[in-house]
């Protein structure tokens, strides 16, 4: 007697993103420094007719939601484990930007480790390439 093969997490993810009809869902990365840059291929990415996610926030411009460096530190945190959620979530990678530093080079690593297919805008500063 055989039994029925169980699907993983990430099957059970993309075979309801399928019955949902959704379009494929790109997840931006980079430096906040590039927020300006992530907006304009949020917009590019929009009008190819994918979903976007990318950062919310950039945690180092000052803002009355985190004014405590402290708080500020453990918000960054959690923010972190939210982005690995949307490159979970993600079909593809957009990296913006001309550098890639310590943070980004890791989202990089942990998309590949998923198998996430990741495009760059400037493909120059892959840390792969």
């Amino acid at each position: 007697m055989s039994y029925p093969q169980l699907l993983t997490p990430e099957e059970k993810l993309a075979a309801a993103k399928k019955l949902l009809s959704l379009p494929r869902i790109v997840v931006i990365c980079g430096s906040t420094r590039f927020m300006t840059e992530m907006d304009e291929a949020d917009l590019r990415e929009t009008k190819a007719g994918k979903i976007v996610v990318k950062p919310g926030c950039d945690m180092k411009s000052p803002h009355e939601l985190w004014p405590d460096p402290l708080e500020a530190e453990a918000l960054k945190v959690r923010l972190d484990d939210l982005h690995r959620a949307k490159i979970r979530l993600a079909d593809e990678v957009l990296v913006v930007g001309d550098y890639v530093g310590d943070s980004t080079r890791a989202e990089i690593a942990y998309a590949r480790s998923l198998g996430k297919p990741v495009r760059f805008t400037h493909p120059e500063v892959d840390p792969d390439a």
